[in-house]
């Protein structure tokens, strides 16, 4: 599986991680791959501080990445903006109906959060600053290109930028502006996606960026099946998010019965592209919750970040409640393999030891 992202990251497997928890992250570069921490969960500049520090201290010495999100294009913001005040009433007043209609309980007094401030591009930007103060190879946008004085930046520090494209002509447009490595998101991703599946979108953006931009491909890809074939499709790497959901290591950011019992009894069928959750299109486990908001009546979701500052304080209490049938969780179509929480460490195995035979009988076809 050794390309030449492998001796570049100094990793043993193009395997790249993306995850919001600092425990799945670490565990994966400690088993050979690259970890890349998502930061916009982080509201406190502090508390992603003391996360890296932590993250340098817990991978043996292995290279690990930061996925910021840097929109290009955002509604006014900044301190001297209500932006809560952009919210139309009728918005909240669904939320709230709604959150009654599904039985969610309120959370208790003083807990939750008034939005993820992590979708502003100003709070990106200090998320920016605090990683350079750490060690990470690996800067990924996951809104596309970030500015060019922050790819200058990066590179300034011996940092690669990554950056998530659903279209070839965005990716070429990332080259332009400096992005070393591309990520080739198809359809089935969970999270942001575009329309375009990963079996049609890798070879298009491997070909229209040409051999000296390493190119991973993502959406869909939990198995070393998935993996040989990104890699035949010309990808040098792959990246993954949804599979380490159903991690241990994870549990430790996000643990319930509900959780658990959503995604391993879903399949491949259930989820839904909806721009419900932060105001533009992703891809989330289809429940009560989203269906929701495709009812007749319903509002149009509001644009980024307005749409987050809307919902984020419901997430809370849904995710709190634990229900299954109600949960809000961002996961791909991949979610249908999903069916046990397992260590970091067997995830890894099992990708390699399924990508290995992959080969083994591809090469007996060949032969």
């Amino acid at each position: 599986m050794r390309t030449p992202l492998c001796d570049a990251f100094g990793i043993d497997y193009p395997i790249f991680a993306f995850t919001p928890s600092e425990h799945v992250a670490a565990a994966v570069s400690r088993a050979g791959g690259l970890g890349v921490l998502g930061c916009v969960r982080f509201n406190d500049t502090d508390e992603l501080e003391r996360t890296l520090t932590w993250l340098d201290e817990n991978t043996d010495g292995k290279p690990y990445g930061v996925d910021i999100v840097m929109p290009m294009k955002m509604p006014t913001e900044g301190k001297s903006v209500d932006l809560k005040a952009m919210i139309p009433e009728e918005h909240v007043s669904f939320v709230d109906r709604t959150l009654q209609k599904l039985g969610v309980p309120p959370l208790p007094e003083g807990e939750g959060r008034d939005g993820v401030l992590g979708w502003l591009h100003s709070v990106a930007r200090s998320h920016l600053d605090v990683a350079l103060k750490h060690r990470p190879v690996l800067i990924a946008n996951a809104l596309g290109s970030p500015p060019v004085d922050v790819i200058e930046q990066c590179h300034e520090h011996g940092i690669k930028v990554a950056a998530l494209a659903g279209a070839a002509k965005h990716a070429q447009s990332h080259v332009a502006n400096g992005v070393d490595i591309i990520v080739a998101q198809g359809y089935e991703a969970g999270g942001h996606t575009g329309e375009i599946a990963s079996m049609v979108l890798q070879p298009d953006i491997v070909d229209a960026v040409g051999p000296d931009v390493p190119v991973l491909g993502a959406g869909g890809i939990g198995s070393g099946r998935q993996i040989a074939a990104s890699l035949a499709l010309g990808s040098q790497g792959v990246w993954t998010g949804s599979i380490w959901l159903g991690t241990e290591e994870y549990q430790n950011l996000q643990s319930n019965a509900g959780w658990t019992t959503a995604f391993t009894r879903a399949t491949s069928s259930d989820t839904v592209r909806t721009r419900i959750y932060t105001g533009k299109p992703a891809r989330l486990l289809k429940t009560k919750w989203t269906e929701a908001w495709a009812e007749e009546g319903a509002p149009q979701p509001l644009p980024m970040p307005l749409q987050n500052l809307l919902v984020a304080d419901a997430h809370n209490r849904i995710n709190a409640s634990g229900d299954p049938d109600v949960i809000s969780m961002p996961i791909g179509q991949i979610v249908g393999r999903m069916n046990e929480v397992r260590p970091v460490a067997d995830v890894m195995a099992d990708l390699v030891a399924e990508f290995e035979e992959s080969v083994r009988r591809l090469e007996k076809i060949s032969g």
